[in-house]
């Protein structure tokens, strides 16, 4: 009885015994068995988080069996800055990154970021120039990248018109009072020290530029301003290359990706890809001139040989911006400057910037992959 009692207890202290973790060094054979050991656990954390990963392969492809991913995307207007969505859009570029994308073209920055707030879109490009405004204001959107960046607009005017001085008295044609034609249209009179009372502001509506220089043609107004195409067919026609833009000094991000907080929180990898494959879009059109132009004619309804490919070297060589990150400083000054010009602005650049899926292109080594020692061009 005393052995037998013996016995059931060493029996229950066995099967109650907790179990021992196996010692490294006797499981190199087995991979599960091993994830279990400390030193190992480390090391492969240091692995996965704290060396970069492998460049030569693109990580933001779609892995085999992977369902795209359906997104909107508006885009406020209908000018030369198209060039990259139009050549995305014409080329497969979207797909290729597993997006299935549903383009709306909008008439403005105002009512393309309402669609925005709404979550009728989850992605919009248009000029963060013209978009800031409403960002700092209060509307739900970050700007997560930055494909053009610098002003190449100009002042057209009739053939009387040789100065910006010889804008008084005269009318100016913009597409809606308080977009960013309106506001451009204002930064030149205030660099002449011409009063907004000496001209008149004539609003023409329309999706881009091309309405107002139309309005010119027709002599209903007598000055515009556009960026190409349209400088060169306005010198074709006979019109006055009157001022140029970038002369004024003023800060200014042109095309960017913008997208919702919802998306930006609930949907990463849907917005990592739409900007890897924007990215990816500038180095396409670099190298395929005819077919980016090519997008672009077929969008803006050109067939001006000449005034394409002036529009293809202003967007998609001088002002492209190959690593894609949102120049911080120039938003600071973009959102100071808006101020000055009676915007009540709540946020800081911090708030409606969010760099992290543009860097995430360099830290992979994908945009070195892409162009090598070109990027920094």
């Amino acid at each position: 009885m005393v052995a037998e009692t013996r016995r059931c207890r060493r029996s229950r202290s066995r099967k109650h015994r907790p179990a021992q973790k196996p010692h490294c060094h006797r499981v190199k054979h087995h991979v599960t068995t091993l994830m279990n050991c400390q030193p190992f656990s480390v090391f492969v954390l240091s692995v996965l988080f704290f060396f970069p990963r492998p460049t030569g392969a693109n990580p933001y492809l779609p892995k085999p069996g992977e369902a795209p991913i359906k997104i909107r995307l508006g885009t406020c207007s209908l000018t030369g800055a198209f060039i990259h969505i139009g050549t995305a859009l014409d080329n497969g570029i979207f797909d290729k990154y597993g997006l299935r994308v549903e383009h709306i073209a909008f008439r403005g920055s105002g009512v393309s970021l309402a669609a925005l707030n709404a979550d009728e879109i989850q992605f919009l490009s248009c000029a963060a120039s013209a978009t800031l405004p409403g960002i700092v204001t209060g509307i739900d959107a970050k700007i997560i990248g930055s494909q053009l960046v610098g002003l190449p607009w100009v002042v057209l005017g009739q053939s009387d018109i040789r100065s910006p001085t010889d804008l008084k008295g005269k009318t100016i044609a913009v597409s809606r009072a308080g977009d960013l034609s309106h506001r451009l249209a204002l930064e030149v009179l205030k660099k002449f020290k011409i009063s907004p009372r000496d001209v008149t502001i004539q609003p023409v509506g329309g999706t881009g530029q091309i309405e107002g220089y139309r309005a010119m043609v027709s002599d209903q107004v007598q000055a515009v301003l556009v960026s190409p195409p349209l400088d060169a067919i306005a010198k074709r026609d006979g019109f006055n290359i009157v001022y140029r833009l970038k002369e004024l000094g003023i800060p200014f991000v042109y095309s960017s990706l913008h997208a919702n907080t919802k998306s930006i929180l609930t949907r990463p990898l849907a917005v990592q890809k739409f900007v890897a494959a924007i990215a990816d879009t500038l180095h396409f059109a670099d190298r395929n001139p005819a077919k980016a132009q090519a997008a672009l004619a077929k969008a803006m309804k050109l067939t001006d040989i000449e005034s394409l490919q002036t529009t293809y070297e202003a967007f998609a060589k001088t002002i492209a911006n190959r690593p894609m990150t949102v120049p911080i400083g120039a938003i600071e000054e973009m959102i100071e400057h808006a101020r000055e010009a009676g915007t009540q602005a709540r946020k800081k650049a911090i708030d409606i910037v969010d760099n992290r899926f543009a860097e995430d292109l360099t830290k992979s080594g994908f945009l070195t992959e892409l162009w090598g020692k070109e990027l920094s061009k």
